[in-house]
């Protein structure tokens, strides 16, 4: 069988003409072939990020001891059989991101004031991390949602503070990951991605000569933008090459997508084990996933159990104890699904190691108290990753620390040389 063709790397003859300079640069990343790149990655590491925007019901949630020798509380007992495998957090919110609801788009971009007026978000957790590894898959990564409202809740924000849109079909999901278009679709899609690259080309011809003419902030403001053409450009180079290369091949059966909101807890399972696959196929490394418990109707917990109105007005339950009972049963079927995710990706061997181990899973929320629109004392759980886990890390509930000393220390172990990131102070040494 013939190698398949790949793309020419991007030439450092044709960016410096491209680009209207005459300085020599280094040689950049984007000038080698991708699968060079990705070769270069001797062991993958992965990130997977679930939340849930109604939360957790607190006081059966959060363990009252600390360290190793925590017990398991009602929501968390399901996950008994892999208490050493994840670690627990409270104490931790994002400072100044409030507002109940509002707060939900902000769980993995920690920017403040969500309710002020004029607000814009800021880059999301896994954007960055795409941003500093550069794309190493098929997709720098997946953005995916169960019963998500498309057009107003994401997880996965650009620098500029759009949101992107998640992916609620397995099918599309399936379909993306592993069919492979006939010739012509191929040839049409790499047409579309010539016709940018000229377009940006002529773009940026109109643009250099501009540069003369200008004072020194309008020079600095055409810089930057210029340098985003130029971010583009090595995307669409990038694109160019994956386009060509065959998708991967899977044993898996193509999904049928669950249309019933009200079986939000199987549409969970399904939509996790489309990330493992695209984990074990190595399409990305990187995953993040939206429960939209507020746009959920009156839904089923498991079995023939069903709640007796939506997710929203459940969550808002005064204390009446049917409500709660109800709440309580849909936590613990979360993790439920959450235990068995955990002992899949431990069962699964990629080359000596656990997929598990290279692969860190975060589930928490962007609220501590439904009830109360509380955003402070976030439910957090993380697991694998080759972490120091089996502990509950607790922080102080009158002055939480900031969440994203715990994304530092994800990036970090995804291969990110950063010690900052949006709203940290610090990182979490005590997992490494």
């Amino acid at each position: 069988m013939n190698a398949p063709h790949i793309a020419r790397p991007f030439s450092r003859r044709r960016f410096l003409r491209g680009a209207g300079v005459t300085l020599a640069l280094p040689l950049l990343e984007c000038m080698t072939p991708v699968f060079s790149r990705a070769a270069q990655t001797a062991a993958p590491r992965r990130m997977l990020i679930i939340s849930n925007n109604l939360g957790f019901l607190p006081k059966p949630f959060f363990p009252t001891a600390t360290g190793s020798d925590y017990e398991l509380t009602p929501t968390l007992a399901p996950l008994a059989e892999v208490k050493r495998e994840f670690s627990i957090f409270s104490g931790m919110s994002h400072p100044d991101v409030n507002g109940g609801h509002s707060a939900e788009n902000c769980f993995l971009t920690a920017a403040r004031g969500p309710t002020k007026s004029g607000f814009r978000n800021q880059i999301s957790l896994d954007q960055f991390a795409v941003e500093k590894l550069g794309q190493l898959t098929r997709f720098p990564s997946l953005n995916l949602g169960v019963n998500i409202d498309k057009a107003n809740r994401s997880l996965s924000w650009t620098r500029d503070g759009v949101l992107l849109p998640a992916e609620d079909s397995a099918t599309a999901l399936f379909r993306r990951m592993f069919i492979q278009g006939d010739p012509e679709m191929v040839k049409r899609q790499l047409n579309r991605l010539d016709e940018r690259g000229s377009i940006l080309d002529t773009l940026r011809e109109q643009m250099g000569g501009m540069n003369r003419g200008l004072g020194s902030e309008d020079r600095a403001r055409l810089d930057q933008y210029l340098t985003s053409v130029r971010e583009v450009e090595e995307r669409l180079v990038t694109s160019r090459e994956w386009e060509l290369k065959p998708k991967p091949v899977t044993s898996q059966k193509e999904p049928t997508d669950i249309q019933d909101k009200k079986r939000i807890f199987d549409k969970l399972e399904l939509m996790l084990a489309m990330a493992q696959l695209a984990f074990e196929s190595d399409s990305t490394r990187i995953v993040t996933l939206m429960v939209d418990a507020f746009a959920t109707p009156a839904f089923n917990i498991h079995g023939d159990e069903n709640t007796t109105e939506g997710y929203h007005g459940l969550s808002h339950h005064g204390q009446a104890p049917d409500k709660v009972k109800q709440l309580e049963e849909a936590d613990r079927q979360q993790m439920v699904i959450l235990a068995s995710l955990i002992q899949s990706l431990a069962s699964k061997k990629e080359d000596s190691s656990r997929l598990l181990d290279r692969t860190m899973v975060l589930f928490g929320s962007n609220m501590g108290d439904a009830n109360k629109h509380d955003n402070t004392n976030l439910p957090v759980i993380l697991a694998g990753g080759g972490l120091k886990h089996g502990q509950h890390h607790a922080f102080k509930h009158d002055n939480n620390t900031p969440l994203c000393n715990l994304f530092v220390t994800l990036l970090q172990q995804m291969g990110v040389g950063v010690d900052k990131f949006s709203s940290s102070t610090g990182t979490m040494n005590a997992l490494v």
